[in-house]
């Protein structure tokens, strides 16, 4: 049995305890989204924690190629909510919308499992084709070049070519091939799989564009707007996230990385069926929040038989097909991107000038500035799941004791496990905090989750100083490194969420809850161009040159660690006059 997996487990239950409890003070609405919630980010984490190495391992695209696919899939995951909000705001009602998400992302990462035969790497030296060989998998993963049959290993070259060990004199190969003199190919044995793989990816994103806003937005709806519990409650909510990407990264990613891809993304399908089914059982215990504005035009038959409700979900199954075209395209990604922050700023504009008074007027320009924050946040945090994820498997030692060793994936598991442990702590805190009229107001805290997340980038860059000869720093910088990470989250995430329902007027919740993800949108794409700039040559999936590969993640984390500290700093110099626009909408400290 795995051993990340058991203490993972244990962990988990561990943590559990507390926030089961703390539950008990909150509405009874809020244990069934915390549950629901849990198997949605179990499903989506389970999948995100392998798509990287997915499409670097068994597609074999190269590492731009790769940070491209995976940054224009979660540009979309978080783009899309915007137009999910505005469709609940005006037609479906938040929990319509939540459970017909759900249905498209069961079906998504259920698609996911569909594998087909993994890619070969081909050398093409003077007309001549030559396969490499894989064996093994994850960091483990060994790749070796087929010359007339038999199976040799490799190193790259000072000139930068390739030297073949133990290649006889005989061969039609010399032994060693400089660079220029040889071409690298990728020969994809079941291309028809590589299309159902964007189909998956387009149901998952059109699923969560249904699901990810609105099920945030039921939560604020369970709350006055100045009960006292609705920080805490999204503290709590967010350890449901938290939990089930913990359990996905240890369950999803050693099924994954051991037994087969189609074992972890299955998984990760499971996960989100029996979130489904949680949320709809529990409908009688949301006492009527998210239903929809007006239930009769939305049952009205408007196209024939076809009432409005069934025409938006026949559009949403209509919209995969777009979005797989899309997420294709990093290019035209970047262009929808673009177009929605666009429309989304132009038409909070118009209602901060037509229909709000002062005080909503000045609390949406918060709310616009917390949002251009966590767009620098997010965009260092998301290396997680491609940057940071390569680097794991190329420059960490994994090693654990004896023959037992974390899977890359799972290393992922340090971000939401650490959530577990502070999450009942920090909610604690701010509760305490509040009652003593001490809560640090919210731009303090953007503030401090930015300096955190700048800073823990150079605990990585320490950690690189001190690698072997193998170029594999020791896990503990990587592991503090995310807990510094995730302590910063815990100042930026919950804290923006509760902000989004608190600063929004009441027909404009689900819109400024989007546009939140949406601004996650764009730090997804910029995360994206960073994953790009660390990009190293990989052969078979399994990187070329380590010391020169520590060395560029080690230039570009120190650049974007610079960032977050400059931000960060920008953040609490402003934060006594910004706090001002807020009006007092539910603070209750300084």
């Amino acid at each position: 049995m795995d051993i990340v997996l058991v203490a993972g487990l244990v962990v988990a239950v561990a943590t559990s305890v507390p926030v089961i409890l703390q539950l008990r003070q909150h509405p009874r609405g809020l244990r069934i989204l915390f549950f629901a919630e849990m198997w949605e980010r179990f499903s989506y984490y389970g999948m995100r924690g392998l798509l990287i190495f997915y499409l670097t391992q068994h597609y074999l695209f190269d590492d731009k190629t790769a940070a491209a696919n995976y940054g224009a899939y979660t540009s979309l995951v978080y783009l899309v909510p915007v137009i999910g909000g505005v469709l609940a705001d005006r037609y479906l009602g938040a929990r319509k919308a939540v459970a017909f998400g759900a249905l498209l992302l069961v079906a998504g990462h259920f698609t996911m499992a569909f594998e087909g035969k993994p890619a070969v790497q081909v050398l093409t030296y003077q007309g001549a084709h030559y396969d490499f060989q894989v064996t093994g998998r994850a960091d483990s993963r060994d790749v070796k070049l087929l010359v007339g049959g038999q199976a040799y290993a490799y190193a790259p070259a000072p000139d930068g070519g390739l030297d073949i060990k133990g290649l006889p004199a005989t061969a039609p190969l010399p032994a060693h091939v400089a660079k220029g003199d040889y071409q690298l190919s990728v020969q994809q044995q079941d291309p028809l799989f590589k299309n159902i793989l964007f189909v998956a990816l387009g149901l998952i994103i059109v699923g969560v564009g249904f699901l990810k806003a609105n099920i945030a937005a039921i939560v604020g709806q369970l709350y006055p707007q100045d009960d006292p519990r609705r920080d805490p409650g999204f503290t709590l909510y967010y350890f449901g996230i938290n939990l089930g990407s913990f359990l996905a990264s240890i369950t999803c990613g050693w099924l994954g990385q051991t037994i087969g891809w189609w074992a972890g993304f299955g998984a990760a399908g499971v996960g989100m069926a029996l979130g489904w089914i949680v949320f709809v059982l529990g409908k009688p215990m949301l006492e009527g929040k998210g239903e929809p504005p007006d239930p009769v035009a939305l049952a009205k038959p408007v196209a024939g038989p076809l009432s409005t409700e069934w025409l938006i979900y026949l559009g949403g199954i209509a919209a995969v097909g777009v979005v797989w075209v899309l997420v294709q395209s990093f290019f035209w990604v970047s262009v929808v991107l673009g177009g929605g922050a666009i429309l989304t700023l132009a038409y909070l504009a118009w209602y901060m000038a037509a229909k709000a008074n002062k005080v909503e007027r000045e609390r949406l320009i918060l709310a616009i500035v917390l949002i251009l924050a966590s767009v620098v946040f997010w965009a260092l945090y998301e290396q997680g799941g491609s940057s940071l994820g390569l680097f794991a498997e190329r420059n960490v030692n994994l090693h654990l004791y004896a023959d037992q060793a974390m899977k890359p994936a799972q290393a992922q598991s340090f971000q939401s496990g650490w959530i577990l442990i502070l999450a009942p702590v920090m909610a604690a805190l701010w509760t305490w905090l509040g009652k003593m009229g001490r809560d640090p107001n919210p731009v303090f805290k953007f503030g401090v989750g930015l300096l955190m997340i700048g800073a823990s980038y150079y605990v990585i860059i320490f950690g690189g100083t001190l690698a072997g000869p193998d170029f594999k720093s020791p896990l503990i910088f990587l592991a503090i490194a995310y807990l510094m990470q995730t302590t910063g989250e815990m100042c930026v995430s919950p804290v923006g969420l509760s902000q989004m329902t608190k600063l929004a007027p009441p027909l404009l919740i689900s819109t400024l809850m989007a546009s939140w993800y949406l601004g996650t949108a764009g730090a997804q794409f910029v995360a994206a161009k960073i994953a790009q700039l660390t990009a190293s040559e990989a052969i078979g999936g399994k990187v070329l040159d380590a010391g020169k590969s520590l060395a560029t993640y080690s230039h570009v984390f120190g650049v974007i660690g610079l960032w977050g500290l400059g931000a960060g700093a920008v953040m609490l110099v402003i934060s006594p006059w910004l706090k001002k626009l807020a009006h007092g909408a539910g603070e209750v400290g300084s």
